[in-house]
């Protein structure tokens, strides 16, 4: 067992599904295997969801094929979500497990009044950087590594708001410039500021994380704490 830092750079140790499924599953979180090979959680008030999604491929992220996507509606008769967020393969499950439990923990999981500045500042607050040409939507950790960026939205993320010229929050792991990416994630337009947030600090902690086995491509990046 390794004890890595920094976690951007840990990947998933190959069992996203399997954190993740603890996590909800403490919180309490309902799940049913779907006819698509999927697992599909929800949360006791019926307005939150998670599923893995990793056996149908729906489409990729930066090459990757989506794992998890979570989303929210506004009520439990409406058919479509507010938001919906999808994050790859190789993402740390410690940093998924933040946001459930940061939206489990929300009273009303479709809206938000923070503004983009509570994600920079988290990233801040762990030493990131923000970018010198956009300081006010962009943050790169301090090996140049891993961005947190406030983008143009990407083919097929959904969000209840149907204009094409949205923005919203896309993260990504690039261990080696023009290497192939480690892990992406990208939320619609509609997720609350807050909760980006608390998936940013989870990711940009400097606290180590428990691997057994190490990424490809990211383990000379790494630095290794201790051995047990």
């Amino acid at each position: 067992m390794y004890w890595v830092t920094p976690r951007h750079l840990a990947g998933d140790d190959g069992v996203l599904a399997e954190r993740v499924g603890d996590t909800l599953s403490g919180l309490g979180w309902r799940m049913w295997p779907t006819f698509r090979n999927t697992l599909l959680y929800v949360s006791p008030d019926g307005l939150r969801g998670a599923e893995w999604i990793l056996a149908a491929y729906p489409f990729e992220l930066g090459g990757l094929p989506v794992a998890w996507q979570l989303s929210a509606r506004p009520h439990t008769a409406s058919a479509m979500t507010e938001w919906n967020a999808y994050f790859t393969a190789g993402v740390p499950h410690e940093a998924l497990a933040d946001l459930l439990l940061a939206l489990d923990t929300r009273e009303a999981p479709d809206t938000g009044f923070e503004s983009a500045e509570t994600v920079l500042t988290a990233l801040s607050a762990c030493g990131w950087l923000r970018d010198l040409d956009r300081p006010r939507t962009t943050a790169t950790d301090p090996g140049f590594s891993a961005s947190i960026s406030l983008e143009t939205l990407p083919p097929l993320i959904h969000d209840a708001d149907p204009r094409d010229d949205l923005l919203g929050w896309q993260a990504w792991a690039e261990p080696v410039l023009g290497a192939p990416y480690l892990w992406c994630a990208s939320f619609s337009a509609s997720v609350p500021h807050d909760l980006v947030a608390a998936f940013a600090a989870s990711l940009a902690s400097p606290v180590p994380v428990a691997r057994r086995t190490l990424p490809d491509g990211a383990q000379e990046r790494l630095t290794v704490v201790r051995r047990d």
